[in-house]
């Protein structure tokens, strides 16, 4: 079954809108953000190409990157979703969301933006990530990835989604939560 977006939805060209998929890594942030976009057919964008070559290779040795080196990179995801809803283009962005300051930032951007939260359980996320090949990322930060990530049950703003779905089914979900919102 492949995503379908309904007339009634109010989403449109007219309201830039930005749908960050977020979640600690290994979750499937891209692989959603890319499929809402193609069923939009908006832009994708994916925060790791935002990251300096410094915090990735930070995560590569296994550490987590601290509050002050994520700082000028959700600055940038700022700045750059920005130039995007002020150009009257929606997107979607494959974003960890895990502190809410950071989610506060992106949310002080011209346009609306939604957030859905990818969960999952820590084994099937682990499965995912040793799955995945040519990845900075590895599994042994995924602790310290459930570690940072602030509760988000009183965002209005962000639908959490169950990960064991099949992704057209997320992706239908998410849809229905856009418009509905």
């Amino acid at each position: 079954m492949s995503p379908v977006m309904t007339s009634a939805t109010k989403f449109s060209p007219k309201t830039p809108t930005v749908i960050i998929v977020m979640g600690v890594s290994g979750c499937g942030k891209s692989t959603m953000a890319r499929a809402i976009a193609d069923t939009l057919k908006i832009n994708m964008y994916d925060a790791d190409d935002f990251h300096p070559a410094i915090n990735k290779q930070h995560m590569a040795e296994g550490k987590p990157l601290t509050d002050d080196m994520r700082q000028p990179w959700v600055e940038a995801l700022r700045h750059h979703l920005q130039q995007q809803l002020l150009a009257g283009l929606s997107c979607t962005l494959a974003f960890s969301g895990l502190r809410r300051a950071h989610r506060e930032r992106l949310r002080q951007t011209p346009g609306r933006v939604f957030f859905l939260h990818l969960s999952g359980g820590k084994s099937l996320i682990a499965e995912r990530m040793n799955a995945r090949q040519n990845h900075f990322m590895p599994t042994a930060l995924l602790d310290s990835q459930f570690d940072s990530l602030e509760p988000t049950h009183d965002e209005a703003d962000v639908f959490t989604l169950d990960i064991c779905k099949p992704v057209a089914q997320l992706v239908n979900e998410a849809l229905h939560l856009i418009t509905l919102n």
